[in-house]
């Protein structure tokens, strides 16, 4: 089959049902580009002029995290390593504490639109642009792939389709078509899970296959950080890692800080928190499913695959094809979660060019601003599509490239983090810090590329061909390369390794989740190191600029206890 199998085995009503994802999408950037045609300012694009409520911010909150690759990915991760990846779960936990009680409480009263302008603030511009550079290079290089499919006709006009409502309708269109696609997603889910549990003949004949095949490996306890996934590499470096997205990621932060309140910002997290167990809980069982299904004929080493990605789709070509509508209806959920990713991308793109870039250099009104807002989502939407297209020309090569700009993250939480916590950080070790972390994280990434770990690090688990009856004769080729989330993502080809692997080749082994706590250890150490040394002792901060006990919801928590405990023991002295 060529690269285009799966689209080309469409009915008519699996064409409709996708259209009709992409039709609805972009009917709400039009809505809203009509409602808001009397409010032209870029506040008001940018970020919803800071009247959204809780619940549809924390379903866009969650949409935005997934993407095609968690549809595809995460399932096929599963189904190779193992069910442990649903560690994540304790850390998507963590990471909501942490950005509830540090980030959230410092990014919403300084009432600002780009996170960077925070870096400005508290130590200087040069500090502000280099943050504000780093992002833009991480996210358009990051996003640019996150459909994970090379089928152009459907890549572009998803593109087109997404940079058509982030252009017209803001924030606003962002967050409402992030609503309704999450329920695409869900549905696309759902929908090949159910069909898998009815063939299969029932949850426990599914978790029992995957017990025996040691697809549940949940109780992993290794501390060696070369290991690939652990309980501590998981619940560790997934920690360092969300929280770097949730906390200070433009494109997370926007969101919560367009809430109405404070109250509802913080709600919005922790409602965001249970779609993303849901996610994680759809993708871990979506995975069993798959290894239920095909374990005794492995369709990638039998060769009807070129990637492990393809095992979803091709799922759902085996037991869905036969009912119009539905494998639609799961290409519209993979691609739902392409365009709520890049869409949430575009507009915080455009709100650090306008508010970084643009704004501190030149003297423009209001209405110029919201034209430029418009103008640069535009230009970032196009130049998404294309670098989706250089993607998927270069393959593995441009992936791995990709995977190493995901380190990006743990230094600009070692920044942000300076800033907040550490009231003697100057700018000098912010920038000394954020330096020095982000050379050794590059570092430690590009020599995970050149000495991939040992198979004994990754462990992936044992698949067998010895139940297939036929004679192969063409491959399923959906997409043509592996999804970059995945930095060891398996492929036909087996991996080689170096037999003259020097010194540090344990050292480039570290698993690929404890990157970003590389990055965020490094940038607060050297930050503090060189801060003590250029008189940071000396500084003073304004108090709106550090976390201080009264701006954090526990303070409050506490507060009530000992008043309430101190009630109490009045009551009882009295009686």
């Amino acid at each position: 089959m060529d690269s285009s199998v799966f689209i080309a085995s469409f009915a008519l009503a699996d064409y409709v049902v996708f259209a009709l994802m992409l039709v609805v999408s972009a009917a709400v950037g039009i809505y809203y580009a009509w409602v808001d045609r009397s409010r032209r300012n870029p506040g008001n694009f940018l970020t919803g002029g800071r009247k959204l409520t809780a619940l549809p911010v924390s379903l866009s909150l969650t949409a935005s995290f997934m993407s095609a690759i968690t549809v595809l990915s995460f399932p096929a991760e599963v189904y190779h390593y193992g069910a442990n990846i649903g560690f994540y779960g304790l850390s998507y936990l963590m990471a909501m504490l942490v950005t509830s009680e540090v980030f959230l409480p410092i990014f919403y009263k300084l009432e600002i639109t780009s996170t960077f302008e925070y870096l400005e603030l508290r130590f200087n511009r040069a500090t502000r642009l280099l943050g504000t550079l780093l992002f833009i290079v991480q996210t358009v290089m990051v996003h640019s792939s996150v459909t994970g499919m090379n089928l152009w006709g459907v890549v572009i006009s998803t593109g087109v389709v997404c940079t058509f409502y982030c252009t017209l309708g803001g924030l606003k269109a962002v967050v409402w078509t992030d609503v309704f696609q999450l329920g695409v997603m869900i549905a696309g889910f759902l929908s090949v899970i159910i069909a898998s549990v009815i063939l299969q003949g029932g949850v426990i004949n599914i978790f029992s296959d995957s017990q025996h095949g040691g697809r549940i490996n949940f109780w992993d306890f290794d501390t060696n950080p070369l290991r690939r996934h652990t309980f501590w590499t998981v619940a560790i470096g997934g920690t360092f890692l969300w929280t770097s997205v949730y906390g200070t990621n433009q494109s997370q932060v926007q969101r919560y800080i367009s809430c109405k309140s404070i109250t509802h910002a913080r709600f919005s997290l922790f409602i965001n928190l249970l779609g993303l167990w849901l996610i994680l809980l759809c993708s871990v069982f979506a995975g069993m499913c798959l290894y239920s299904i095909y374990k005794s004929c492995d369709p990638w080493t039998s060769g009807l695959l070129s990637a492990l990605d393809q095992l979803m789709p091709y799922l759902v070509m085996d037991i869905l094809g036969d009912y119009p509508g539905l494998p639609g209806l799961f290409v519209a959920a993979a691609f739902s979660g392409s365009l709520s990713t890049v869409s949430s991308s575009i507009n915080a793109l455009a709100a650090v060019t306008v508010e970084d870039l643009i704004k501190p250099y030149a003297s423009m009104s209001e209405r110029q601003l919201a034209w430029i807002s418009k103008g640069t989502s535009l230009l970032y939407g196009v130049l998404c599509i294309g670098m989706a297209g250089l993607a998927s020309l270069l393959g593995p090569i441009f992936q791995a490239v990709i995977s190493i700009f995901g380190v990006i993250g743990g230094p600009l939480l070692g920044l942000f983090t300076l800033g907040i916590l550490c009231p003697f950080a100057t700018s000098k070790g912010a920038l000394s810090g954020v330096v020095l972390g982000l050379a050794v994280s590059l570092w430690v990434a590009i020599g995970a590329q050149i000495y991939p770990p040992p198979p004994e690090m990754s462990r992936p688990l044992s698949l067998t061909t010895e139940g297939c009856n036929f004679t192969m004769t063409d491959s399923f080729s959906w997409t043509s390369t592996d999804l970059p989330t995945l930095p060891s993502s398996t492929t036909t080809a087996p991996v080689l390794i170096n037999t003259n692997r020097p010194a540090l080749a344990d050292w480039y082994s570290v698993s690929y989740l404890y990157f970003s706590p590389i990055g965020t250890i490094i940038t607060i150490s050297v930050g503090l190191i060189v801060s003590v040394l250029t008189g940071g002792r000396k500084l003073n901060v304004e108090s709106r600029l550090r976390l201080t006990k009264e701006d954090t919801s526990l303070y409050y928590l506490f507060k009530i206890i000992k008043d309430g405990v101190s009630t109490v023991a009045v009551s009882e002295y009295h009686i």
